[in-house]
């Protein structure tokens, strides 16, 4: 696909919404349609890793005495403590893709949402809802990775992040997911392939 460039520099865009809603699959879809002219931006974290990740593609792994010499050098665009462990979105690896005119997707959470769009104000912000709060918490016990006292957690978290929905210019309900990512795809396509009449969206 051709990608039109807004001023040469790349887009970039943040999408969110609670643990569980389907965010990671709506992403890897968007970039597998718009590859190469979209990238996706990987996570430092301090945490282990989990079942089949692997360093460099899920997230980018390191101690979490690594990550503070980090925070210390200012590496990171945002970066928050989340469930005992660190996680941040490397400065470095922003500006030189969106200065080089590629565009670039964020799969983070609203606090490091609210943290990037402070200092990108251009970010374009969609966020992803599960059909019903009671649908969202059958989909994470399904995973059947947290203990009890974690899960319920990740709920109250939910319930939390759930309340910035209108912060966002995009919001997507999760109910279809070939629905919801056509709904997603759509969006990418305005605003890479026609930033005009995007913008008017």
């Amino acid at each position: 696909m051709n990608s039109q460039i807004n001023g040469g520099k790349g887009y970039l865009f943040i999408v969110s919404g609670p643990s569980g809603v389907g965010k990671t699959v709506l992403c890897n879809a968007i970039v597998n349609q718009f590859a190469p002219a979209v990238l996706y931006s990987i996570s430092t974290t301090s945490r282990a890793p989990r079942g089949g990740e692997t360093d460099g593609q899920e997230y980018n792994f390191c101690t979490a005495a690594e990550f503070e010499a980090a925070i210390k050098r200012d590496e990171f665009a945002e970066w928050a403590f989340v469930h005992g462990n660190y996680y941040g979105t490397p400065r470095q690896f922003l500006t030189d893709n969106l200065s080089a005119g590629r565009h670039v997707i964020l799969n983070i959470d609203v606090q490091g949402a609210m943290k990037i769009r402070a200092g990108y104000s251009e970010a374009i912000m969609i966020f992803i809802l599960p059909p019903t709060f009671e649908e969202l918490e059958s989909r994470i016990r399904k995973r059947n990775m947290d203990s009890e006292n974690s899960l319920l957690h990740r709920l109250e978290n939910a319930r939390q992040e759930l309340s910035y929905q209108n912060q966002y210019q995009h919001v997507i309900v999760n109910d279809n997911l070939e629905i919801a990512k056509n709904e997603l795809i759509r969006i990418f396509s305005g605003y890479i392939s026609c930033p005009a009449t995007a913008s008017q969206a």
